[in-house]
């Protein structure tokens, strides 16, 4: 009797464990690209699974919620594997180390937040925005300890553009996850031993507040203004060279000249009457050092001037190499404006990326990585070196632009922090990013959704240029342009007038603020808890 009891126990146990892995897939399916909203309901099985029975509460407690993170960053950053097949001969091997690190690691901030929470042990229908503050605290700590990976944070499930993403422009991304989280969570109070009028009136609550996030929304998108005649006229690029084929030296000049033909290709779609005021190439456009290409004995640079016509503006994503204090090579991965006068090409403004990504462009702990046979992805000799930190870029031939360069559109307030560094506002973000190194995965559609919360943020317009998709022109409200899409694997051009801007939105003014004063709405309701327990 005895070993049966014992045995349903651990039955008991793993059948826990599986739902709370089951809720961590839930919860990342609701994401886009995949968009299973009903997937939110994962917050509400894992909050159900944190609180059961266990004969180590703690430990069960962070095991739970690690295997609810385990499951929704495996959803999240599957693709992480395709950058190691790239150079599948050398790098391959690392791929599933990769993933299991990633996924394994960023699980951890999870499992912090369930034992965090069981060992607070809140009680009553308050408990839920215990729940939201303890997840929702460890998922801003996930987007900042150790350089951060801000990437998929719960209140980018709603897709961009939607009437629930609008309530960013006010709370930002971490307030919108704290609140998603609550009304997310709030379903398992229906499965509390309490009178059924209380459990509706708590439900009724969460409902209510449901509506208004989607009322707040439909009214702002109300207001959207329409893109003016006169507006600059931008050009996004979009070659579809594989990532596979791209560093091969004997593809150099085919690439190039794929590049310039697109940039001189007749204007077509509601700017068919002009040429394009600003052509914009992505992230590493070109397989090579550019102060190497365009050296003046090289053909590069004359052909380079011929294919724009005087004031026009390039603005393309390159590698550039200086020379650093001790007289060692540095590299950077720079955005760099090129102004055509009709003397010829100048470089009118440079921006070198500030956030870069670990393991990709830099080695954590290099020298023993290096000892162990691991390296960072990039083609370069050295790791790249990180740049001073944002800031709009001034440049001849458009208004003032805030560049970010591939992963640095994920984090909330980046843009914002550069317009306070400087004495100009930026009209508009430019997200240039190579994502080819995510293949024909989820990633490229989830690194859309996630760099257009910024525009919705900063109540600015956002250009994506990507080499493989998803390039697109966004306004101000998280909104890709009719039209302005070019997809995974399609080749050409998107022409488009650049979006207006808005006013300063309140998360502009206010950065984290009401994200703060929700962790105290969260602290409040474990201090009421604990007052009515007295």
């Amino acid at each position: 009797m005895a070993a049966e009891a014992r045995r349903m126990k651990i039955d008991t146990a793993w059948a826990q464990r599986g739902w709370a892995l089951a809720a961590g897939l839930a919860a990342g399916l609701a994401h886009p690209p995949f968009g299973v909203l009903v997937g939110l309901l994962g917050y509400a099985l894992m909050l159900r699974m944190v609180e059961a029975p266990a004969a180590r509460p703690l430990r069960q407690a962070f095991f739970r919620g690690w295997l609810a993170g385990l499951g929704y960053f495996a959803v999240s950053v599957w693709w992480v594997v395709e950058p190691f097949m790239v150079d599948a001969k050398t790098q391959g091997w690392m791929a599933p180390f990769g993933l299991t690190f990633l996924a394994g690691g960023l699980a951890l901030f999870w499992g912090a937040a369930a034992l965090a929470y069981r060992a607070l042990k809140p009680r009553g229908f308050g408990r839920v925005l215990v729940f939201a503050g303890c997840l929702a605290g460890a998922e801003w700590l996930r987007g900042h300890v150790l350089t951060g990976f801000p990437w998929d944070l719960p209140g980018e499930s709603w897709r961009a553009g939607s009437a629930p993403s609008q309530l960013a422009s006010v709370v930002g991304v971490y307030g919108l996850s704290w609140i998603t989280l609550a009304l997310a969570s709030a379903p398992a109070l229906l499965f509390d031993v309490r009178p059924r009028r209380d459990r509706a009136v708590a439900l009724a609550a969460a409902l209510a507040a449901l509506a208004g996030l989607y009322g707040f929304g439909a009214a702002r998108l109300t207001g959207a203004r329409p893109v003016a005649a006169s507006a600059p006229h931008v050009r996004v690029v979009q070659a579809d060279i594989d990532q596979k084929d791209k560093w091969r030296p004997e593809n150099l000049n085919q690439i190039f000249a794929t590049y310039l033909e697109l940039s001189r290709r007749p204007s077509s779609g509601v700017s068919a009457a002009t040429r394009p005021d600003i052509v914009v190439w992505p992230e590493g456009a070109l397989p090579a050092v550019i102060d190497d290409l365009l050296a003046p004995e090289l053909p590069y640079a004359p052909a380079l001037s011929a294919a724009l016509a005087p004031g026009q503006t390039l603005l393309m994503g390159a590698n550039r190499a200086e020379t650093g204090p001790l007289g060692q090579p540095r590299y950077f991965n720079s955005l760099i404006a090129f102004h055509r006068e009709a003397a010829g090409l100048r470089v009118s403004g440079v921006y070198d990326k500030h956030r870069l990504v670990p393991f990709g462009e830099f080695m954590p702990l290099a020298d023993f990585a290096t000892k162990v046979g691991f390296r960072s992805l990039v083609h370069m000799p050295e790791d790249f070196t990180a740049g001073p930190p944002p800031r709009p870029l001034v440049a001849a031939g458009m208004p003032p632009v805030q560049p970010l360069i591939c992963y640095e559109a994920l984090f909330p307030g980046l843009a914002r922090e550069g317009d306070g560094r400087a004495d100009v506002r930026a009209a508009w973000i430019l997200n240039v990013s190579n994502d080819a190194w995510f293949g024909a995965t989820s990633g490229p559609l989830q690194h859309l959704n996630l760099a257009s919360y910024r525009a919705i943020e900063e109540g600015l317009p956002i250009v994506r240029a990507t080499p493989t998709g998803v390039s697109a022109v966004i306004d101000a409200y998280g909104r890709v342009l009719p039209g302005a899409r070019l997809g995974l694997g399609e080749f050409g051009v998107i022409d488009a007038r650049l979006p207006p801007a808005l006013a300063p939105t309140p998360y502009v003014r206010w950065n984290d603020s009401a994200f703060a004063l929700m962790m105290l709405v969260s602290l409040g309701a474990l201090f009421t808890d604990r007052v009515r327990r007295a």
